[in-house]
């Protein structure tokens, strides 16, 4: 295949990278911004994007942020490259305060709270959803009873609550990175047009003067054989 690497990275260097990339996340998001910058695409639609992607960040379908950010650009009319880039908004320095803004503001629309100390803690109920998950999957194929315990607890006190209070911060965060990046691109995009006018600009000069170069160069050999 064209894109196919011609030395495949080991499992554990690519999940090393996915949560540490080389040259950290700070060159990471600066090439993310850059490669924004320079999207062939309206300021608003680019933003729309990002806001699409930023939001994305707040809900709990973790690793189908690609799939979800696309789904909510497309439907904003947003580009579907900034969303998927803006994706990147969430990573391994955001997700705990985006998990712990989204399940604290869940708990609290809904009325409930959810105990560390109680059944399980927060990273149990989610090993214990993949399990029942896993076992039950198992359990079917084998036609034994199933039992969803662990789904349930998981889906009550984390999914849902996360799925709602994803809401709030995820719209505040994808507005103001909207209102932020309009007019910044705006300004980008212009000073690249400008850029770009008077590269052109010089091109055009540097061949008139060739020309006009080779044009008296001649004038001068006709007057030298005359």
């Amino acid at each position: 295949m064209i894109f196919k690497r011609r030395d495949p990275k080991p499992f554990l260097r690519a999940l090393a990278e996915a949560l540490w990339p080389r040259g950290g996340w700070t060159r990471a998001f600066h090439y993310v911004k850059h490669r924004v910058r320079r999207l062939p695409d309206t300021p608003e639609r680019i933003a729309r994007g990002i806001w699409a992607g930023v939001f994305t960040t707040f809900t709990p379908f973790y690793g189908l942020h690609f799939v979800v950010a696309a789904m909510i650009g497309k439907a904003m009319r947003g580009n579907l490259l900034a969303a998927l880039m803006a994706t990147f908004f969430g990573n391994p320095l955001t997700y705990v305060p985006i998990g712990i803004a989204s399940l604290k503001t869940g708990h609290w629309l809904l009325g409930t709270r959810m105990d560390p100390d109680e059944h399980r803690s927060f990273g149990g109920k989610f090993y214990d959803a993949a399990a029942d998950l896993w076992d039950n999957l198992i359990a079917v194929a084998q036609g034994h009873a199933t039992d969803w315990t662990g789904l349930d607890r998981f889906f009550h006190d984390v999914f849902f609550p996360y799925l709602v209070g994803g809401i709030i911060p995820g719209v505040i965060c994808g507005t103001i990175a909207y209102y932020v990046s309009v007019p910044l691109l705006r300004a980008y995009q212009k000073r690249r047009k400008g850029a770009i006018k008077a590269k052109f600009e010089a091109l055009k000069a540097k061949a008139a003067e060739k020309a006009a170069a080779k044009a008296a160069s001649k004038s001068e050999a006709r007057t030298d054989k005359e």
